[in-house]
């Protein structure tokens, strides 16, 4: 079980899964399904991220394996226990931040307090863990605000640390950077990876690429209640190393449909996103799509104001993923 360890120590990563599905299937209408036949393992020592749009199917999936929901059907294990018959036990492993706030009228040192008091920690072992959290999460600062009073990025911090008052396996953390602007988004990214350092587990839900380019291990991207794609980032990425990425912006004003034609015209495999005047093309067949593009444009009378070619990114990948039929 992960606990709080001295700064410098560090625990080794080993492959055993900690947890695993198999065809986890989810309705709440009965009719249509937020979680449809959905299988993986998450390995102890990992970030794992569920990546997808808003809707996509993540926060389910954090409720069934937290405990939250129960599963229609398939199987699932956390820890080895089945949690739909051994919730208490999943939860006194485990560590969950929601989207939602959820804070007393207590300061930011009785908020830990009170969190290490509901778990059971001796009064010593709960002094010395809010000590050691407090410097971690660098809360010296506002460690005698009332919880309500401090601002989003501290509230996020906050929520992360008082999880950590108690021992865990596994952390699993909603979208916890919502509302966040860069500096404290990437300051609380930063705090969780020193946690994972010491051998915390996580498990980690956002739409925000970058965020999951910078903190999962693996990732699987979750589209209309199915896994689509799952392997590690740089997996992923030379997934789709074959393929490059071209960058498109035509003259406003240009024929509304160019971008379905360009697609009517390229080979089956590659991939056409479009907004408005721009476009982001996924082919492995660079220059066949470019001659392509620099036809079409001149059959339609479209004007190029922009033609960028780079390698793929996370973005790229998760783009492509949600193109294709599933």
């Amino acid at each position: 079980m992960y606990q709080l360890q001295p700064i410098g120590q560090t625990s080794e990563k080993v492959s055993e899964a900690v947890v695993v599905a198999q065809d986890v299937r989810h309705s709440y209408d009965g009719k249509s399904f937020a979680l449809d036949g959905v299988g993986f393992e998450i390995r102890k020592g990992e970030v794992f991220g569920l990546l997808g749009k808003n809707g996509a199917g993540k926060s389910t999936l954090i409720k069934v394996m937290t405990t939250l929901v129960r599963p229609t059907s398939g199987k699932l294990t956390v820890l080895g226990l089945d949690p739909v018959h051994e919730g208490q036990k999943v939860r006194d492993r485990i560590g969950v931040v929601q989207q939602a706030e959820s804070f007393d009228f207590t300061s930011v040192q009785g908020n830990l307090d009170v969190y290490g008091i509901l778990w059971g920690v001796p009064k010593g072992e709960r002094v010395r863990r809010r000590e050691d959290l407090i410097k971690r999460f660098d809360l010296e600062p506002i460690r005698k605000q009332r919880s309500f009073d401090l601002s989003g990025g501290q509230k996020r911090r906050v929520q992360v640390a008082r999880e950590m008052m108690h021992d865990m396996d596994i952390l699993f953390l909603d979208e916890p950077t919502v509302g966040l602007d860069v500096i404290m988004r990437r300051e609380l990214l930063d705090s969780i990876r020193n946690e994972v350092r010491r051998g915390l587990t996580v498990v980690f839900t956002t739409h925000n690429l970058e965020e999951a380019d910078y903190l999962c291990d693996r990732i699987a991207v979750i589209d209309k209640g199915k896994i689509i794609a799952l392997d590690t980032v740089a997996n992923l990425k030379r997934l789709y190393g074959g393929k490059k990425t071209i960058e498109v912006t035509v003259a406003a004003g240009s024929s509304p449909n160019f971008y379905s034609k360009l697609k009517e015209k390229l080979e089956p495999e590659a991939s056409v996103k479009a907004e408005g005047a721009s476009a982001v093309l996924l082919s492995s067949d660079t220059k066949q799509t470019l001659q392509t593009l620099l036809e079409l444009s001149k059959e339609e009378g479209v004007q190029l104001e922009w033609l960028n070619v780079r390698q793929n990114t996370l973005e790229d990948v998760f783009i492509d993923s949600i193109s294709r039929p599933h």
